[in-house]
């Protein structure tokens, strides 16, 4: 409270009534700015090009106004207190809706263990790391897996514990983690995460550490827990973050891809965001009908409050709900309310056990922990309560607490009641 009150002090005592110019200006500012990014990502041609120069002028303009009437300290000065401010309110709001810890069970320790390795997971990781030296000297049986030959790592997963496999991982991404965790999850056998994929966001969930899979391994083997945890399912696949509808699932299913990502989400985009192109979607989740969305993102739990796009991270994986995102964007306005994190009738969030998402077409893509898949329609995503048996390293990282939109009203409360 005090530096956001340092904040606007500086403001009105440096500027005096220009103080209310000079934040009405930054806050029209922020607002053309943010519509000229929705322009950005939903027009072509001459309109897209005048839209990035609006994007990328109006902060600049505005900053060479606040220099010629001497005050681009004094908004500098601001921001760098402000900043700050909005750090520790989220901070002091996080602490206080604290979840607790989920509960940890002794690790038994595996006698034949089976790891399924990717070499070319991470940049490399498995290489650079070692981990399949290092977990063959724990017994286990390793396989790596040969680009130049795909293998099936669910049959290779099943026929290891056919021979008795008592524990079974993966090094690599989580596609390949989500495949082997529900055969992993259906004979109800430990499940090994070694995060030594590009971006792991279930390891990152789990409190491991994603730059070190080598420690991850090991303490897994040595001073392991395990933890109960909830699995996805979209028709008859599982997955372990989230599955993706309309208008990300339809651009990753464009060839171009993996090849251009940047060029082809511009080319695509707009026809989605505008409803030109893609199938007319319809949610339906606890008792909720939500109509034509651009884009539905269905987790393996919710994401942190406060996190419209669904792009960070989730507090609890075990909470036994599914976290339901629905987008219905119509225009700037509704596209600035999005990025500023507020509620408004185009955005559906809701915390379901189960989502039914329809379309007009037989079949719609569906991105699986970031595949890009085609389903028969309609297609019926449910949560698995505790399906899976993780095992993770008594110490590593605490799990992430929530940041919500930070609510200065309650902010003040708890710093008056302790005061």
């Amino acid at each position: 409270m005090a530096l956001a009150a340092a904040a606007l002090l500086v403001i009105f005592l440096t500027a005096g009534l220009r103080s209310v110019t000079l934040l009405a200006l930054g806050a029209i500012a922020l607002a053309v700015t943010a519509a000229a990014l929705w322009w950005v990502l939903s027009r072509t041609g001459v309109v897209r090009v005048l839209a990035a120069v609006l994007a990328v002028g109006v902060p600049i303009a505005v900053l060479l106004h606040y220099r010629a009437v001497g005050l681009l300290w004094v908004a500098l000065v601001a921001l760098a207190l402000w900043i700050p401010a909005v750090l520790a309110g989220r901070h002091a709001l996080s602490e206080a809706a604290a979840p607790p810890p989920p509960a940890e069970y002794p690790a038994a320790r595996a006698r034949q263990p089976f790891l399924i390795m990717n070499p070319r997971s991470g940049g490399g990781k498995v290489e650079r790391f070692g981990l399949a030296e290092r977990a063959r000297a724990f017994g286990a049986e390793v396989v790596l897996l040969d680009p130049a030959h795909p293998q099936d790592v669910a049959e290779l997963a099943e026929e290891a514990v056919g021979r008795g496999a008592d524990l079974l991982g993966v090094a690599g991404g989580d596609g390949t983690q989500a495949l082997v965790a529900e055969v992993a999850a259906r004979h109800d056998v430990p499940f090994l995460v070694i995060p030594a994929g590009t971006r792991n966001h279930f390891a990152l969930d789990l409190g491991l550490d994603r730059e070190d899979p080598a420690t991850s391994l090991e303490e897994a083997f040595t001073d392991g827990v395990e933890l109960r945890v909830d699995l996805g399912t979209v028709g008859d696949r599982v997955f372990v973050n989230n599955a993706s509808f309309g208008a990300y699932a339809e651009v990753v299913q464009s060839p171009e891809y993996r090849d251009d990502k940047v060029r082809t989400v511009l080319r695509i985009l707009p026809d989605l965001l505008t409803r030109r192109g893609g199938a007319r979607l319809t949610l339906r989740a606890g008792g909720v009908v939500v109509e034509t969305p651009q884009a539905v993102l269905v987790s393996n739990n919710p994401y942190q409050g406060g996190d419209p796009a669904g792009l960070g991270r989730r507090e609890r994986l075990d909470t036994g709900r599914l976290g339901v995102l629905a987008a219905s964007v119509d225009g700037a306005a509704q596209a600035v309310a999005m990025l500023q994190g507020r509620r408004h009738p185009g955005l559906a969030a809701l915390t379901p056990a189960e989502a039914v998402i329809d379309a007009d077409a037989s079949e719609i893509p569906v991105g699986v922990d970031g595949e890009a898949l085609v389903f028969a329609t309609p297609v019926l995503c449910r949560i698995e309560p505790g399906a899976l048996r993780v095992r993770v390293p008594r110490h590593r990282k605490s799990a992430p607490r929530p940041k919500p939109p930070l609510d200065w009203r309650r902010l003040g409360r708890l710093a008056f009641s302790a005061s």
